[in-house]
C-alpha cells in the first residue's frame, strides 16, 4: 500500500470530521423532533423549501405526551401529529379530537384533556365538537348556529383546505361577535 503524503492525511482527516459533524447534528435532529419538540431550525426550512417539499409545521398542544412544535411530511393527518408527540396522555379526550383530519403549515393541533370545554347541543348532549370533521347536522346543534351558517362553516372549511384555528371561523358570512364567542367555548380546531 502506497503511502500518503502529509496533505492527503490533513484532506481525509478534514473529510472525516465534516461527515462525523454532519452525523451528530443529523442524530440530533432526529432527537429533537422526538423530545421536546419546539426546537426549530429555519435553515432546515430553507433545504426543503429549496427541494420543493412542503412539509407541515404543527403545534401539538393539550393532552399529549410531549407537547410542542413538529414538522411533519406533506399529507399528514392529525393522528400522525399525535403519535409524533408521543401519544396520548392520560386523561385525553380521545373522541374530541378529529384523527384523520388533514394537517395545514401552521396549525395547532389541541388533544382536549379531562373537563375540556363543553358544548350544550339542543338535545341536550354536552361535549365538544370537532372543527375539523363537524358536519352541518353536528354544527347545526350548537346554540346560535342555524342550518345556513352551518352550511357556510362546512363550505368555508372546504373552500380553504380545512382551518387552522376556530379565530378564521371570524371570515364567515353571518357569524359575528357573540357567535364566535360560543364558537370558541363550543368547538375545537
Amino acid at each position: 500500500m502506497p503511502e500518503l503524503s502529509r496533505s492527503q492525511l490533513l484532506v481525509y482527516a478534514v473529510i472525516a470530521a465534516a461527515v462525523i459533524v454532519i452525523g451528530v447534528r443529523w442524530i440530533r435532529s432526529g432527537d429533537s423532533s422526538a423530545g421536546g419538540g419546539a426546537e426549530l431550525s429555519f435553515a432546515a426550512d430553507s433545504a426543503h423549501e429549496a427541494e420543493g417539499a412542503r412539509d407541515a409545521v404543527v403545534h401539538v398542544a393539550g393532552a399529549v405526551e410531549r407537547p410542542g412544535v413538529y414538522r411533519l411530511p406533506a399529507g399528514s393527518r392529525v393522528t400522525d401529529a399525535v403519535r409524533r408527540a408521543g401519544g396520548f396522555a392520560h386523561g385525553a379526550t380521545r373522541d374530541g379530537i378529529n384523527l384523520a383530519a388533514r394537517l395545514n403549515d401552521g396549525q395547532q393541533v389541541v388533544v382536549p384533556g379531562p373537563g375540556p370545554a363543553q358544548a350544550t347541543a339542543s338535545d341536550g348532549t354536552t361535549g365538544p365538537v370537532s372543527l375539523g370533521g363537524a358536519t352541518v347536522e353536528q354544527l347545526d346543534q350548537i346554540d346560535g348556529i342555524g342550518p345556513v351558517t352551518a352550511q357556510k362553516i362546512v363550505e368555508f372549511r372546504d373552500q380553504h383546505g380545512g382551518l387552522s384555528s376556530i379565530e378564521q371561523l371570524d371570515e364567515v358570512d353571518g357569524i359575528g361577535p357573540a357567535t364566535m364567542q360560543t364558537l370558541r367555548s363550543a368547538l375545537q380546531p
